[in-house]
C-alpha cells in the first residue's frame, strides 16, 4: 500500500505543471480626467513597465473606449484610427511609452483605458491602466457648419418667387 501511495505521489509531482515566471507588467497613464468639447481632439500618454526580472514576450497595447451612459453607442474606430499598437518585448526593468490621440465623437461621459496583452502564446488576462474619465460637452449651435443661410435662404427665395409669380399674374 505504501508503494502505491509513494508511486501516486511521484506521478502527481511529475504531472504538476509550474507556470513559467511571468514578468510583472503594469500600465499607467499621465491623466485620469479630461474635459473637452464634441469634435475636439485630446491626447494622453500611457507607459507600460516591466517590473519583472525577465523580459516580456512581445506585447500588444489596445485603446478601449466605452460610454458610461446606457443607450449611447460608441464605435471605437471613430475615436482613434490607431487603437492597437504592437510594442514588442520589454526587457526586465524597462518600459515603453505610447502617445494616444483621440477624437471626442459623442457627448457625455466616456471611459478610455489601455489594455496590454501578450502578442502570442497561451491566453492571459489583460493588464489595464487606470480609466480616464472623459467629460465631453455638447456643442449646441444654431449655425452648424454654416448651413443657416442656406437653410433659411432657399425657402425664403422660393416664397419670394411664388409671390412674384402670383403678383405678376394678377397685374395682367
Amino acid at each position: 500500500m505504501n508503494r502505491v501511495l509513494a508511486f501516486a505521489c511521484a506521478v502527481a509531482a511529475a504531472l504538476t505543471v509550474v507556470p513559467p515566471a511571468t514578468p510583472a507588467v503594469s500600465v499607467s497613464v499621465d491623466r485620469t480626467e479630461v474635459s473637452t468639447a464634441l469634435g475636439r481632439n485630446f491626447s494622453f500618454v500611457s507607459r507600460i513597465v516591466n517590473d519583472g526580472s525577465a523580459a516580456t514576450r512581445p506585447l500588444v497595447a489596445h485603446l478601449n473606449v466605452l460610454s458610461l451612459r446606457q443607450g449611447v453607442y460608441v464605435d471605437p474606430e471613430d475615436w482613434s484610427s490607431h487603437r492597437t499598437r504592437y510594442i514588442g518585448a520589454i526587457p526586465a526593468g524597462g518600459s515603453k511609452t505610447i502617445s494616444w490621440s483621440v477624437k471626442a465623437v459623442n457627448s457625455g461621459d466616456i471611459a478610455v483605458f489601455v489594455a496590454v496583452l501578450p502578442q502570442g502564446g497561451p491566453a492571459e488576462p489583460p493588464v489595464t491602466g487606470k480609466t480616464i474619465h472623459v467629460s465631453i460637452a455638447t456643442r449646441r449651435t444654431l449655425n452648424s457648419g454654416g448651413i443657416l443661410p442656406l437653410a433659411a435662404g432657399i425657402p425664403a427665395f422660393l416664397a419670394l418667387l411664388a409671390f412674384g409669380v402670383r403678383f405678376g399674374r394678377r397685374r395682367r
